[in-house]
């Protein structure tokens, strides 16, 4: 019998550091995540916005640099092509949009 109930407070004391580590730390880790990606994108928005029709007159210099991110290329493109006005999301983002 004693082995049941330390199974059962085992259970429970799973459940309830799961519940805290969902209402709390996971919440702050997508917002951590979407300002890692925000700063990824606008770095790759810099260095390759001529794809996006961006004039880059240094886009021969940053073509060197494509092997080295190519794998975040599909992501990248994929982001921005859903993204409506970059520019007025980073203004309400720091309080700009008046």
């Amino acid at each position: 019998m004693n082995e049941k109930w330390k199974k059962r407070l085992d259970t429970a004391w799973e459940w309830t550091r799961l519940f805290f580590y969902g209402a709390s730390f996971d919440k702050r880790m997508g917002v951590v995540r979407k300002e890692a990606n925000d700063v990824n994108d606008e770095v790759m928005l810099l260095l390759f916005g001529d794809y996006l029709g961006i004039p880059n007159p240094l886009s021969y210099y940053m073509i060197e640099l494509l092997p080295y991110v190519a794998h975040d290329m599909p992501g990248w493109e994929r982001r921005m092509m859903n993204r409506e006005m970059i520019m007025a999301e980073k203004a309400g983002q720091y309080g700009f949009d008046g």
